[in-house]
């Protein structure tokens, strides 16, 4: 369930850059139906906590604009439907994912130099207690953007996998 979910948002937000609120709400609410049918109130508890930590953890990136809302309401709705421990391990496979692809698209756009600068804004803006202002945001029509839900569909994929195999 949570790779079909996931390749769906992928799908979405690789054509349209959204990924809507009808797919994130109903896997919130599948992850916590699904997991209270299975394991009960442990379950209902595990899939809470998941889905408060998904949300939780990556909020501060939302604040700041460097993600999008609909990225972040997936990984609530991924927790919901992993739980705290497996949704850790799709976190760090995502942010993973997600830096080799920026990676290749900011070398194939030739935008090293500008990243490094930017970069640099980001680290200042940390140590002044300031936000690094709109040319480092989502806000930025110029940035340079990946699709993070395609990153979020290949960790679950490659997590989901793993765990199968019992690597991960």
């Amino acid at each position: 369930m949570p790779s079909l979910f996931a390749t769906i948002a992928a799908i979405t937000d690789w054509r349209s850059r959204r990924i809507p609120n009808w797919l994130t709400l109903s896997g919130l609410a599948a992850g916590i139906l699904i997991n209270t049918a299975l394991e009960g109130w442990r379950g209902t508890k595990m899939s809470l906590l998941g889905a408060i930590l998904g949300l939780a953890l990556l909020l501060p990136f939302v604040l700041i604009r460097s993600l999008g809302a609909g990225d972040w309401k997936l990984m609530g709705a991924l927790g919901a439907l992993l739980g705290p421990r497996h949704l850790m391990t799709v976190l760090i496979a995502t942010i993973l994912l997600a830096g080799v692809m920026a990676f290749g698209l900011i070398i194939w756009k030739g935008r090293l130099w500008q990243t490094v600068r930017n970069i640099g804004r980001m680290i200042a803006a940390l140590f002044s207690f300031h936000l690094p202002g709109q040319e480092v945001s989502l806000d930025n029509p110029n940035a340079l953007k990946i699709p993070f839900g395609v990153a979020v569909a290949l960790a679950v994929i490659v997590c989901t996998a793993g765990n199968l195999w019992g690597t991960v």
